[in-house]
């Protein structure tokens, strides 16, 4: 079978989540060509697994300082290459179009009455799960931006709703943790204030990524470089994470037991949804903007939760396999009965 898979480039979670498919497509025999869009193609990573892969401009958000701007966004898109992306993109040799919240993948195969599987944290949000931040422009993007015929929507729990459990590494839990290693991600936020927020707590040893090089003038706080393999030997044996409140590394941090901090994009409804359900959940602790003090109090809370996620990239896999059965109650459980909850207390 030959699949087109469209992924969504601007944040890392969805390449992330690609990566994992990726693989047990492969195994499984498929043949897949995927495409990317939303960042410049040299901004691009660690895509060794992809067996080569297309690139388009897409649609992405413009941020800056921990905010979306819908203004700068529309002001920033060029409609007229987007529609000559979706007119050029030629799909009639595909089984089957997934897309993880791509819009030219998913617009093509729209036009061209092909059916598109959306696979992806944002399809959740056509179904009664925590929402926060929600206006009608909002609710709009996320019912056009990438549209599916077929939505797999995903999320940390299942809230009654017929959605499933990340897709994500199953790695072994780790065997030591280092109490005073935090791993920071906050590319957009200005990283010189990320710096002055952490500064003060001289106890802790801060790993920041940044998306632009940055010179630290504080021997606790080193920045680095985005790397996939450093990203996750840091993960690995931090004691947390300080992040946006994207999905997919909050996935991660649960599935390796760490504590997490997260700050949403303001005006962005999926990462502020995001933050109230690990509120709810009581996964993880939240701040809108960056604080010192709320920062502190975190550092110094020895609680973390450990989720452990079933493979469900292999499942997903199968079900492609099997041609695409319905969904029913008792495959959704049976997938969630694998789901384990653990809190743990970080020394």
């Amino acid at each position: 079978m030959k699949i087109f898979y469209g992924v969504q480039g601007t944040g890392n979670g969805h390449i992330t989540r690609a990566r994992v498919m990726a693989r047990e497509l492969y195994a499984a025999g498929f043949d897949v060509t995927f495409q990317f869009s939303g960042r410049p193609a040299e901004k691009y990573f660690d895509m060794q697994v992809f067996n080569g892969y297309q690139t388009r401009e897409g649609l992405t958000f413009n941020t800056s300082k921990g905010q979306v701007s819908y203004l700068k966004t529309a002001l920033q898109a060029s409609p007229i290459r987007f529609v000559k992306d979706i007119n050029n993109l030629d799909l009639s040799d595909y089984d089957l179009v997934i897309s993880d919240f791509e819009p030219v993948t998913a617009w093509a195969a729209k036009r061209q009455k092909k059916q598109v599987i959306g696979i992806g944290h944002q399809y959740a949000f056509g179904h009664a799960i925590p929402r926060k931040g929600s206006d009608p422009l909002a609710d709009r993007v996320m019912k056009h931006f990438a549209p599916a015929d077929i939505g797999v929507g995903l999320h940390w729990h299942h809230f009654g709703q017929p959605i499933l459990p990340p897709i994500i590494e199953t790695p072994a839990f780790p065997d030591t943790v280092q109490a005073d290693k935090i791993l920071v991600y906050l590319p957009f936020e200005d990283q010189h204030e990320v710096m002055r927020h952490l500064c003060p707590f001289e106890n802790f040893q801060f790993n920041v990524y940044s998306p632009e090089p940055i010179a630290s003038k504080y021997p606790n706080i080193v920045f680095k470089p985005l790397s996939r393999d450093g990203f996750q030997r840091d993960l690995y044996d931090c004691a947390g994470i300080i992040s946006n409140a994207g999905f997919e590394l909050a996935s991660e941090s649960l599935q390796l037991g760490k504590k997490i901090l997260a700050k949403p994009l303001h005006a962005q409804m999926e990462q502020i949804s995001n933050a109230a359900a690990l509120e709810q959940l009581g996964y993880g602790h939240t701040m809108f903007d960056l604080d010192t003090q709320v920062i502190e109090d975190w550092l110094h809370n020895p609680h973390a939760v450990h989720v452990t996620y079933p493979n469900v990239a292999k499942v997903l896999v199968q079900w492609l396999r099997d041609g695409m059965p319905k969904m029913d109650s008792d495959f959704i459980e049976a997938i969630w009965d694998g789901v384990e909850v653990l809190r743990v207390r970080r020394q």
